[in-house]
């Protein structure tokens, strides 16, 4: 049975369309990755699907017995922002009136009694329903796999960061137990651990899933196919993304040859026509007029089609200044620390940046790569080492927010303060940046974040730099934007410092990874060598003690660098694995008188003269709840 059927349907905003006619089914395991331009009605997709609008026209069709869950981009938290993420306002409200149930019960009698005790029963199935007994548990477990665990577990929402609000987010939709997930671009603000743990997720999900995103190594890894939204029409291919791009480069080049044949023709039957009227054939001519027209049309309509998939982000970095020796040291640190209230981010951190080198610091959130990018930019004191640049060299940073000096000008206003050029190349720069026609007279104040990371990149790339420090450069821009920027990037021929998660970018422009284990940063040949030690070391070490000593050096390929627990003695080992084994018995056998309890009390419910035995089962399921999670746990430690 297909999970959701989207059938011929429509959308128009303001007279432009955003979906024409479109139509996809998913059916249970299947998981849709749906790409596209920024602005081309992804998200709109999904909330039509949602029923937050309605279509135009055709149909969407969501089978009453499916259970959907919907992550927005732009998601808001319902709860209270003083809630801690493990708190659940709906199940708090259920306990609330279970116990205002409860003490109704104790003074009731007859049908007023009888009345009660159905509307406790149907509350009690509702909150087991739910998963009120283990909800936090469940909901421990889901925050911890998505890098969320220890004491923040019990702070307020407000004081979360947006990206762990989001995760909160993420981990209440998924205890829901949901049939069909719509995700829209649900690894924002993830860090690496977060983003494999929600792979793995995915992969192992049941139900159908239908997801928007921009990271093209969490498409290929959990995608089963891919659908790309362009022009309001929608293209979906079997597959990963690498799948999907490979048959895209295959129709790319059948649309170019069909693009040379026809034109071939065109220009044959033109030369006939011309015959026919210079022999005043005229009853040829004009039937020969229909056919030039007719292909006319046809040559149009594929030229169309060649420019519409053509029409990506077209970075260009004019050449560098760098004089003299290309291997030249343009930046050097030496034994960096820093950190706050006598707590080091990171400390002993050297490296070296020569011409044309490209590194990425890499780590999980909040280790401090933004900060270290900050340090060797010179916007923070307060550190120990040193770190020297190079005389005349030209250096460039872009944030993950950017500024402009004036934000009432224009685009082209802001090109032409930055360099003396004509308006008409002026507009041709900013094309290649994605602004053409009427959009370069946008207000920058109006931009979205995209548009004003493009233009932002825009400008310094006007400035010729040999270094370029960048933080999450990809941020905010769809595949084809990334992908041309990528191939920019690998023909730069100055030195790159960049902060990422976005594997696919890492692997393609960065010679080297300086990877974050604890406060130490160390070089990795590869991301897959840093993913692969980080797994290793977040494994070896104890939680909240991961540290490195300092001028310690983490080899990869020596074991023995990761401190590891000592083992226990064998005969020790066989003790406690006997005693762990009588435990599990003694458990089982208390489990199973209380699941017998438990069976008799429920058929007692219908003749019960007061509300004892609604006490009694209350505590009945909290005694088995605690039993069970013992019992899961020892049965943990055994494996």
């Amino acid at each position: 049975m297909s999970l959701l059927t989207v059938n011929q349907v429509s959308k128009t905003y303001f007279g432009r369309v955003i979906l024409d006619r479109i139509s996809l089914r998913l059916d249970r395991g299947e998981r849709l990755a749906l790409i596209g331009n920024n602005g081309a009605g992804k998200t709109t997709l999904l909330r039509l699907i949602t029923g937050a609008e309605n279509p135009d026209s055709g149909s969407i069709i969501l089978p009453a017995s499916v259970i959907p869950g919907y992550l927005s981009q732009h998601f808001e938290d319902t709860d209270s922002m003083t809630d801690t993420p493990l708190a659940s306002r709906e199940l708090e409200d259920l306990e609330g009136q279970l116990r205002q149930l409860e003490s109704r019960m104790s003074g009731a009698a007859g049908a007023d009694q009888r009345e009660l005790l159905h509307r406790y029963s149907q509350l009690t199935a509702r909150y087991e329903a739910m998963g009120g007994y283990d909800f936090t548990r469940r909901m421990q477990e889901t925050l911890s796999g998505l890098g969320l665990a220890g004491d923040i577990l019990c702070r307020p929402l407000a004081t979360l960061s947006g990206g762990e609000r989001m995760r909160v987010a993420l981990a209440r939709l998924l205890l829901k137990s949901p049939d069909l997930l719509l995700l829209d671009e649900p690894t924002n603000h993830m860090d690496l651990a977060a983003m494999e743990w929600l792979e793995d997720f995915l992969i192992r999900f049941k139900g159908s899933v239908l997801l928007i995103s921009h990271d093209r190594v969490f498409i290929d890894r959990t995608a089963t196919a891919v659908a790309e939204l362009s022009e309001g029409r929608l293209t979906v291919r079997p597959g990963n993304y690498t799948h999907f791009r490979e048959i895209q480069a295959a129709e790319d080049l059948t649309l170019g040859r069909e693009i040379r044949k026809v034109s071939r023709e065109l220009d044959r039957q033109r030369e006939v026509t011309q015959t026919m009227l210079s022999h005043r054939k005229m009853s040829a001519y004009h039937a020969r007029e229909k056919v030039v027209a007719r292909m006319s049309s046809q040559l149009n309509s594929i030229r169309d089609q060649a420019h519409r998939q053509s029409q990506r982000l077209n970075f260009s970095f004019l050449p560098g200044q760098i004089e003299g020796d290309p291997e030249k040291i343009l930046l050097s640190a030496q034994d960096l620390t820093y950190g706050f209230d006598a707590r080091p981010l990171f400390q002993n951190v050297s490296l070296m940046l020569r011409g044309g080198l490209k590194v990425c610091l890499c780590g999980p959130n909040g280790c401090g790569k933004s900060t270290l990018l900050a340090l060797l930019l010179g916007k923070i004191d307060g550190f120990s080492g040193q770190i020297r640049l190079a005389d005349q060299a030209v250096y460039g940073h872009m944030g993950q927010h950017v500024d402009f000096p004036d934000e009432n000008r224009t685009l082209l206003d802001e090109i032409l303060s930055r360099q003396d050029l004509e308006e008409g190349q002026a507009r041709t720069l900013l094309a290649r940046y994605g602004f053409r026609d009427v959009d370069v007279f946008k207000a920058i104040q109006v931009l979205s974040g995209g548009e004003r990371s493009r233009l932002y990149l825009a400008c310094l790339l006007l400035e010729r730099p040999d270094i370029l420090f960048l933080d999450e450069p990809t941020n905010h821009l769809d595949i084809y934007s990334r992908e041309i920027l990528e191939q920019a990037l690998a023909d730069f021929s100055g030195a790159i410092l960049a902060v990422s998660h976005d594997r696919y970018f890492i692997d393609r422009c960065c010679h080297q990874v300086l990877g974050f284990l604890g406060d130490a940063v160390l070089p990795f040949a590869s991301f897959t060598d840093y993913r692969q030690a980080a797994r290793n070391w977040e494994t070896a070490s104890p939680a909240g003690e991961n540290q490195i000593e300092a001028g310690v050096r983490f080899e990869i390929a020596d074991s023995s660098a990761i401190k590891t627990a000592p083992v226990l003695n064998r005969a020790q080992e066989r003790r406690e694995t006997a005693l762990r084994k009588e435990k599990i018995r003694q458990l089982e056998k208390q489990i199973s008188g209380m699941e017998a309890e438990k069976t008799a009390l429920e058929g007692s419910f219908a003749t019960a003269a007061d509300g004892s035995a609604y006490h009694r089962y209350t505590e009945v399921l909290a005694e088995l709840d605690k039993l069970y999670q013992d019992y899961l746990d020892l049965e943990q430690n055994q494996t």
